[in-house]
């Protein structure tokens, strides 16, 4: 992170303490039809993405475009009620600024959630897969360029970076309540055209059960920034398998990922809880 990044993070810090004396411990990224997890945050604070300074804007439909600060289920969290996506045509540095903020801010922990195609044949529409680790093939990496040892190492491990012990929890918190919980590897690719049935089968060929756009870069940054745990969980919203003519659309995965909320709501509580 250079000297100009920090001068941005201090600046938007100070936008956001202007208004908000809490210090969260998690942070929050709440994907494509994922925001209503926001509606359970009480004592809030929401900040709209144009009040803070240097944070982009969210042109995605299903993304609110506000920083919400508060209490839920005994914890203090910063949350994004929508995220920043590679393709919107802003720098990757731009997409994982709010990563570094919220970390600024004081969040240790991260909890990062999106909607995903699956690629693996034995999930269904409706699951929620505990991400268990990732492949970036976005052919492009946040921490490209000057790098400032104060805030991260040149060379940040990215091995077990979904902490282990928080995946096995999710899943046997969304067995006991009843959610249709899968462990997988998400893969990250620039969008937004979906892919081709060929891109598809090659995705799964080299070990991916979901594919989306986001998320990696956002992870790379916390990991890179010092983040302790990370935890992320993709909600399944089409079938992306290759294997025949699957159509999809964004208005699906919207409609898909609101379906899925009683039980994306209830295993994010529990979580909450256990960190």
């Amino acid at each position: 992170m250079t000297t100009d990044i920090k001068k941005r993070v201090e600046e938007a810090l100070s936008a956001i303490r202007n208004k908000v004396t809490q210090t969260p411990s998690v942070a929050i990224v709440l994907g494509s039809g994922l925001g209503s997890f926001a509606d359970t945050i009480t004592e809030a604070v929401a900040i709209p993405y144009g009040d803070i300074p240097h944070f982009p804007a969210s042109t995605v439909k299903g993304h609110k475009g506000r920083l919400i600060v508060g209490k839920t289920a005994g914890k203090t969290v910063v949350a994004m009620q929508g995220r920043f996506h590679f393709y919107e045509g802003y720098p990757i540095s731009d997409v994982t600024f709010p990563i570094r903020v919220m970390i600024a801010l004081g969040a240790r922990d991260l909890i990062i959630t999106n909607a995903s195609g699956a690629l693996n044949r034995s999930y269904a529409v409706g699951d929620l897969m505990i991400m268990t680790d990732h492949i970036n093939s976005m052919g492009i990496n946040p921490l490209i360029g000057p790098n400032d040892d104060t805030i991260g190492p040149r060379f940040p491990p990215m091995q077990g970076v979904y902490t282990p012990a928080l995946v096995q929890s999710a899943l046997e918190l969304g067995r006991k309540i009843g959610a249709p919980v899968q462990r997988g590897v998400y893969v990250a690719v620039t969008g937004p055209s979906y892919e081709t049935a060929a891109e598809l089968r090659a995705l799964r060929a080299i070990g991916a059960d979901a594919v989306g756009m986001s998320t990696v870069p956002e992870v790379i940054v916390a990991v890179h920034s010092g983040i302790k745990r990370v935890f992320g969980v993709s909600c399944i919203t089409d079938m992306a398998t290759g294997d025949h003519h699957e159509d999809v659309n964004h208005e699906d995965v919207i409609k898909a990922a609101a379906a899925a909320q009683p039980y994306f709501l209830a295993l994010l509580q529990g979580m909450i809880e256990r960190f």
